[in-house]
């Protein structure tokens, strides 16, 4: 029996678009909640993962990629990743190996600077690098910031993950336990489900299509009589031509759309499921307040 004081806190994982901030958390949970594209700003909403063990309960927040913003909806995704860098009890600065330090970063360093909590630089895809080019990775960030901790990791093969959440783990205060211990996400259901069908959007299109679209679920609700859930959604696009993209020839877009994500569906539900898709157009949607809190990118909403 040991006296050890049980310790939690909130994480907040911030960088630039595509540092592969989704991957590691997907990684670290065992189970996918954060969608994940090499699209840019695959991410537009703060997304909860929760890591329980006997003596600790980590959250940690990925948030949308740092970018100058285009639009409202950019606004919105980058004054949310901002927003939780003094709501939290440690900051994981996440870079990509294989970029140079560049204007995106020396933004988020700015931003840095007010921060009270540590502040972790890791390292992410050294997978793709070699020894010496790390260490010269290290170098040009140490000189940035007073990092409590520098650690190189692969979020896509897991390598050094363990040490990183050790070291953060040291980092949380005495608190309580504030997720059930099954608990790996803060989202429902509702929500994941959304972000999987975008997700496939993502995969499956070009250009400006991936950025032009939001995904609302319409129904869920099981069906009488049988082990099967019913899912209806819409994927809201801005303009004519983009909605003729999703639907395809004689459906054929939409029909693999929606394929692929019933796949993810089955798997996070554990049920077996309908899935019926149709496509809107609402102009310009992106720039307009109304729809952004319509389409779930409100801070309200988390």
């Amino acid at each position: 029996m040991t006296n050890e004081a049980f310790k939690s806190g909130f994480v907040s994982i911030i960088g630039r678009p595509n540092v592969g901030k989704s991957t590691f958390l997907n990684k670290v949970l065992g189970k996918k909640i954060a969608i994940m594209s090499d699209k840019p700003q695959t991410t537009r909403n703060k997304i909860q993962g929760v890591i329980t063990d006997h003596d600790s309960q980590t959250i940690f927040i990925d948030t949308p990629g740092i970018h100058k913003p285009k639009h409202e909806l950019g606004k919105f995704m980058t004054d949310l990743a901002i927003g939780t860098l003094n709501e939290v009890d440690a900051v994981m600065f996440m870079v990509n190996a294989t970029e140079k330090l560049g204007r995106g970063d020396q933004f988020i360093l700015e931003h840095l600077k007010s921060v009270k909590q540590p502040v972790f630089l890791v390292i992410n895809k050294i997978d793709l690098i070699t020894k010496e080019e790390l260490l010269t990775v290290i170098a040009t960030f140490r000189d940035q910031h007073d990092f409590a901790g520098i650690i190189p990791i692969s979020a896509m093969t897991g390598e050094n993950i363990d040490t990183l959440l050790s070291v953060i783990k040291e980092e949380l205060p005495e608190g309580p336990q504030f997720y059930p211990s099954d608990h790996i996400t803060d989202h429902p259901e509702r929500f994941i489900i959304s972000e999987l069908i975008r997700e496939k959007v993502l995969h499956l299109t070009h250009e400006e299509v991936p950025h032009s679209v939001a995904v609302v679920i319409d129904k869920i609700e099981k069906v009488d009589g049988k082990n099967v859930i019913d899912v209806m959604a819409t994927i809201v696009v801005e303009r004519p031509s983009q909605k003729g993209i999703l639907i395809g020839k004689g459906g054929k877009m939409l029909k693999d759309i929606g394929t692929l994500a019933r796949k993810d569906i089955v798997k996070l539900l554990g049920t077996k499921i309908y899935l019926e898709l149709w496509v809107k157009v609402q102009k310009d949607w992106r720039n307009k307040k109304l729809y952004l809190n319509d389409f779930g990118y409100s801070e309200k909403e988390y």
